[in-house]
């Protein structure tokens, strides 16, 4: 883990998604973080340790799902398959489907493997699962402040990541997301058409890798659709906040689903610039607790008081 020391720093953007907005002032206190996601071997060892089973390896209940199909109550979780062809972006049916059998084991579907992946992040976790796993080792899950005052590496501000207005400075890939027209065309510039072994990327000026594209991360806190305003003083700066309440991250376009929804950082290996420039700091998507995909892991935080995991 690494230390990062505490301070305050603009949370936000204005100048791309509406749930990124308004830029607000934040202060958050010093704090231990992973300095790359959780990997497969990791999380083996955990399972291994713990017996525990993944949300995506437990067959639905059908109460939590009413007016589902039966024949979708199984087991499983959403997988990535590009359509090979130009699609409306506005339909991610496209290219994701619901896959029977897929899990962190099996992470592009059944007939798949995560063998010699051991160095790539774990995926197809929910996030009850990224939980028990931090709170095995004597961790947290970060919030949503604590993630991005990491990710920006001192750059209070910034654009991206690293120095610069530019996502590929000098055409250097510096994270693993997509080059391409998504979700069709892959041209695969940093090398990777999926995950990638952590840390193959520079780090950021906190020494942590990863904080942006290979995979979305979760954080411990709700969604809202907008940030709190900024404190008119400075003397009422929110300090380690903890996001909005639970019932106001329900989506309100599905009032019959009651299933909360986290937020997550940090963009994956399928943000794209024309369809997904979430490959950024402050970036951030709702993600209902009880989904998983092959695009979304984690990372864990140790707060003072407490001391940093082995």
């Amino acid at each position: 883990m690494a230390w990062i020391p505490g301070g305050t720093f603009r949370m936000g953007s204005d100048a791309h998604y509406p749930e990124e907005a308004p830029v607000h002032r934040v202060a958050v206190d010093g704090f231990w973080i992973q300095t790359t996601p959780v990997t497969n071997r990791q999380f083996r060892a955990f399972v291994e340790a713990t017996g525990h089973r993944t949300f995506a390896e437990i067959p639905p209940d059908p109460k939590d799902y009413p007016g589902a199909l039966p024949h979708m109550l199984k087991a499983g979780s959403l997988v990535f398959h590009s359509p090979g062809r130009p699609v409306d972006l506005r339909n991610w049916g496209e290219w994701w489907n619901f896959e029977f059998g897929a899990n962190w084991r099996r992470p592009n579907g059944r007939n798949s493997t995560n063998r010699g992946l051991d160095d790539h992040p774990v995926v197809h976790v929910a996030y009850r699962d990224a939980l028990a796993y931090a709170q095995w080792i004597g961790a947290d899950l970060p919030t949503e402040a604590e993630w991005e005052y990491a990710a920006r590496g001192g750059l209070d501000g910034a654009e991206y990541a690293w120095e610069g207005s530019e996502l590929a400075p000098g055409g250097n890939q510096m994270a693993n997301t997509w080059q391409g027209q998504f979700p069709n065309e892959n041209l695969k510039l940093d090398g990777y058409e999926r995950t990638s072994p952590v840390g193959s990327f520079p780090p950021n000026g906190y020494g942590l890798h990863d904080m942006i594209g290979n995979v979305w991360e979760w954080t411990n806190d709700y969604f809202s659709a907008r940030h709190e305003p900024d404190a008119a003083k400075a003397c009422c700066i929110p300090k380690n906040p903890r996001g909005g309440r639970e019932e106001d991250s329900l989506d309100p376009r599905q009032p019959q689903i009651r299933i909360p929804r986290r937020v997550i950082k940090g963009g994956s290996f399928l943000c794209a610039p024309n369809y997904c420039r979430r490959y950024r700091p402050a970036a951030r998507h709702a993600e209902p607790i009880d989904t998983s995909t092959c695009h979304l892991g984690f990372r864990c935080v140790v707060r003072p008081g407490a001391a940093p995991p082995g």
